[in-house]
């Protein structure tokens, strides 16, 4: 996932980041700024403990995938399961407060249209989170 942007854009509905690995999906940021053009984002200070964390994250799912190759008991699969998704909703939630602080922020000190556009897509970002 090296080099993964958060937010992966498609024009047939939504993809996952792991789907869109090697698929040449169009890479933005929604509403922000597009990858690789420069612009500093809230989680910049904290990249590479993120980086480590989701590497981290990734082990679990491969782990999974482990334990369905070895045919382990499914409970015990599914444990493993709860764990993985309570880690990615750890990150999330990790990202969207240091979203929130940086991005947002800075849109209310300039205001104007900005603002409302951040605002409404940090709502989304957080409806999006909740239905998961």
């Amino acid at each position: 996932m090296r080099g993964m942007h958060p937010s992966i854009r498609t024009t047939g509905g939504r993809m996952t980041a792991i789907e869109a690995e090697g698929s040449g999906a169009d890479v933005t940021t929604g509403t922000g700024t597009a990858a690789g053009s420069g612009a500093v984002h809230g989680y910049h200070h904290r990249k590479d403990e993120h980086l480590k964390r989701l590497r981290r994250i990734e082990g679990q799912i491969r782990g999974l995938q482990r334990l369905v190759d070895e045919d382990v008991y499914c409970i015990d699969i599914l444990t493993q399961v709860s764990a993985s998704t309570k880690a990615l909703q750890s990150f999330a939630l990790q990202l969207l407060e240091e979203h929130l602080r940086h991005c947002v922020a800075d849109a209310a000190v300039k205001g104007g249209d900005e603002i409302d556009a951040k605002v409404e897509e940090a709502t989304k970002a957080i409806a999006r989170l909740l239905r998961t």
